[in-house]
This record gives C-alpha cells, sequence and structure tokens, in this order.
C-alpha cells in the first residue's frame, strides 16, 4: 500500500515541486493537492490521506486555525512547509505544539532547485510522518497546557548538579518531548546539552519558546559558555553541539563539520563527546524520533560508565531512535515521557554521591 499525501500550499510552485518529488518514489502518492485548507477539507474528505503537507501561512484560513480543527476533528500525520523566517519559525513552533508531526523549509532563494535537493528529507519526513501516532487533541487553552506540567523538588545533593550531566537526543516528534522534560526540571537540575534535528534559525525560537516556559534557562548554544546547573543548552541547527573540557569546567563547543548520519547537528556526536569526557557522570536520555542518530553513542557512552535511558514506545511519536538504541544495547532503562525527569533525577540523586567518591 502506497503512503497517500495530500499538498496543502497556496504556491502553486511548491505544490508542483512537492508533487514531483513524491510522485518519484515507489512507496507513495499524490492523492490530491489543494490551493487552501477550505478545499482541503472536501479533499480529506474523499480521499482520507495518510499524511498531509500543510502550508503555514494561507488565504482564507491560518493554517494554525485549520491544524488545531484538524487535530481535533479529524486527527491525522501533518508536516508543516515552513518559510526560514523568524515568523514562521514562530509559527512552526505553535504547530508541532498542536499536534504537528514535522516541518520542512521552504529555501530562500531558486525555490525549485532548493527542494530538489531536499527531496530524501521531505520522502523521508513523510515516512516517518506515515508510521507516527497522532492522538486526538482537547480544545485547551495554551496556558492551561503548560500549567498542567509541574516542576520536581529541589536536587537532595546539591553536589549533584554540578558535577553531574543530562545530554539529551531527539528528532522527529522531539520538541513537543523535550518541552515535556525541560518544563519538570528543578532550578537546580544539573546542565543539560541536547541535539534536537532541527534547522538553522529554528533552534533560536525554540530555545526562546523554552525559555519562557521552563523554571530553568534555555539557550540556544553559541560555544565556548561554561555549563551551569539549571541551564539547558540547545545545538543550533546550523552546527554539530559538542561537549569538551576547560580546566575543571565543563564548556559547550560547536563544530560545522559535515553531517553525520544525514543530521547536523547530530545526537552521535553530541552522545559520543559526553562519553569521552564526562564518563560516569552523565546520563544519556534518547526521545521520540526517526532513524538510528544517536545509538551508536550512546553505547560509547554507557561504556564510558553512563546511565541511559530511552522513551518508551506507547509515549514516542516515532520510535525510530530509542528502538535502534536499546537493540544495540545502550540503554538502561525504557521510560514513559511523563515519568523520565523524575527517573532521571531519582537517579542521579541516588547515586550522585558514590559517583562523586570515584
Amino acid at each position: 500500500m502506497k503512503i497517500k499525501v495530500l499538498i496543502i500550499d497556496d504556491s502553486a510552485l511548491i505544490r508542483s515541486i512537492l508533487s514531483e518529488i513524491i510522485r518519484e518514489e515507489s512507496d507513495m502518492e499524490v492523492v490530491g493537492v489543494a490551493p487552501d485548507p477550505i478545499v482541503a477539507r472536501e479533499l480529506i474528505k474523499q480521499h482520507n490521506p495518510d499524511v498531509l503537507t500543510l502550508d503555514v501561512e494561507m488565504p482564507k484560513m491560518d493554517g494554525l486555525d485549520f491544524l488545531e480543527k484538524l487535530m481535533r476533528l479529524r486527527p491525522m500525520p501533518v508536516i508543516m512547509v515552513s518559510s526560514l523566517t523568524e515568523r514562521g519559525s514562530e509559527i512552526t513552533m505553535r504547530a508541532l505544539e498542536l499536534g504537528a508531526v514535522d516541518f520542512v523549509t521552504k529555501p530562500k532563494l531558486s525555490i525549485q532547485s532548493g527542494m530538489l535537493e531536499y527531496a530524501h528529507v521531505i520522502t523521508d519526513k513523510i515516512r516517518a510522518a506515515a508510521k507516527a501516532k497522532i492522538r486526538a487533541r482537547t480544545h485547551i487553552t495554551e496556558s492551561h497546557a503548560h500549567a498542567v506540567v509541574s516542576v520536581l523538588p529541589s536536587m537532595r545533593n546539591p553536589l549533584v548538579s554540578s558535577e553531574k550531566l543530562i545530554i539529551v537526543g531527539a528528532s522527529t516528534g522531539g520538541t513537543e518531548a523535550i518541552k515535556n522534560f525541560l518544563m519538570q526540571m528543578p532550578s537546580d537540575c544539573p546542565g543539560v546539552l541536547i541535539a534536537q534535528h532541527m534547522p538553522e534559525g529554528f533552534t533560536k525560537s525554540f530555545a526562546k519558546r523554552l525559555d519562557g516556559l521552563c523554571k530553568i534557562s534555555v539557550s540556544e548554544a553559541v560555544g565556548g559558555e561554561r555549563i551551569l546547573p539549571g541551564h539547558a543548552y540547545i545545538a543550533p541547527g546550523h552546527s554539530h553541539l559538542l561537549l569538551a573540557r576547560s580546566g575543571a569546567n565543563y564548556v559547550t563547543e560547536l563544530n560545522d563539520g559535515a553531517p553525520v548520519n544525514r543530521h547536523r547537528p547530530s545526537v552521535d556526536v553530541l552522545f559520543r563527546s559526553a562519553a569521552k569526557f564526562a564518563g560516569k557522570n552523565a546520563v544519556g536520555v534518547i526521545l521520540t524520533g526517526m532513524g538510528k542518530d544517536g545509538a551508536e553513542g550512546m553505547l560509547e557512552m554507557k561504556n564510558a560508565g553512563a546511565y541511559n535511558f530511552a522513551q518508551d514506545e506507547a509515549s514516542c511519536v516515532v520510535f525510530g531512535m530509542p528502538r535502534e538504541a536499546i537493540a544495540v544495547g545502550a540503554v538502561n532503562e525504557i521510560v514513559p515521557l511523563n515519568d523520565l525527569p523524575q527517573r532521571v533525577l531519582h537517579y542521579l540523586d541516588q547515586h550522585g554521591s558514590r559517583a562523586l567518591r570515584v
């Protein structure tokens, strides 16, 4: 059975390019194209697509309004098509909160050649979206949704926060999983380093949004900064994020080298640096995502003495990355997303003082 894709975009050029990309793939087909959500509603009823691509900004009905109604009334996998602008990135972050599985960006220059260059990224995301778990969303306000997440108590052992690190990797579905994880973190938690597959420009908006929601400080890593308790550092979309040492301090390091596992930032790159410089003082966390990025790096962390957690299949949007890490033997515990922050902090409280005496 082919993956049935419906394309919703007010640009005839984008509709044509996406159609061309999808029709080149033997396992997917375009069942319809729509210039706006009004037309799209009838095509959804007619074709029952497996995946939608949805432009962020459109006439007649805003993409976010359409997405919110869709996720309440007829939830299905949606990939947002966003512009590489600050406004585009902020709207996309909101779309992911509303239930979109993932997003792709329109190139700034030469849209046609740029989109065709990204063909494998687009088609990979469609395949992942087709397998994603989509849950119906109730109509609740954004402020209420954030209020239901409670911050965990402070660390019982204050030394743990300065000596230990939490190292996180995620991809498809990861923005919401990371938000859930960080919003429960107390202000004295160990420093957190995060690699989330996301293009340049979007990571800054993502970090800014999280910083306004979380008890801890969240920022896009700039490289060379000292890693502090109660702070989270997100890999920028243009570079790999690595852990490094400067004297007695842990610091961030950025590297604009070639993509690893087709990703920059790569989870494997971050995890391998944590294995090298933190060893048993690191706790690894691998969250929802497609592919296998992070599995080998997490195994290196475990072999270096780190204790690792994976998000369980039931709570993942896409179980690919956690599954691969579990398969290679890199994971110590498999935990539902909502319980992960508590389990991580409990482990650190239980084992921190022992590790510090080594």
